[in-house]
């Protein structure tokens, strides 16, 4: 279900500069990174990338959005972790991203584990974006 603008509580705002060989900076300074290609794509490597900054910020999300469903299931998930895997690569429509979420739960046993990623999935605002979009691999 989409939100309205009267709904939005913050808006994160980025610019960037010669695209995916350039810079990426916010308007408030907080960040500011040169990006380029990953060697694998043709590019230097030299600096940091879009599926990088992806990664960073989807895995960032869902650790959130685990943190709301373990509290709503009374799970403990102190010391979880989770990662995000952002591949890209050519598709029909000329490149696509696929994504793989490895959550590490050390409080709880496998079953748990597998229950509160399934749940925190729906609840992610970054998984709700992608849905139906991109292959999301969910992994304990």
């Amino acid at each position: 279900m989409s939100i309205t603008q009267s709904d939005v509580a913050y808006t994160a705002v980025a610019t960037a500069e010669n695209g995916r060989d350039g810079r990426v900076a916010t308007n408030d300074g907080k960040l500011d990174v040169v990006v380029n290609p990953p060697k694998e794509l043709g590019g230097s490597g030299a600096g940091t990338n879009p599926e990088q900054l992806f990664a960073a910020g989807y895995s960032a999300c869902f650790q959130g959005a685990l943190g709301v469903v373990a509290k709503n299931e009374n799970a403990d998930i102190t010391g979880s972790t989770v990662t995000a895997e952002v591949g890209i690569g050519k598709n029909d429509e000329g490149f696509g991203l696929i994504v793989k979420i490895s959550a590490v739960i050390p409080n709880v046993d496998a079953a748990t584990a597998k229950d509160l990623i399934e749940k925190a999935h729906q609840v992610c605002p970054y998984s709700k974006a992608t849905r139906g979009n991109i292959t999301v691999e969910l992994a304990v």
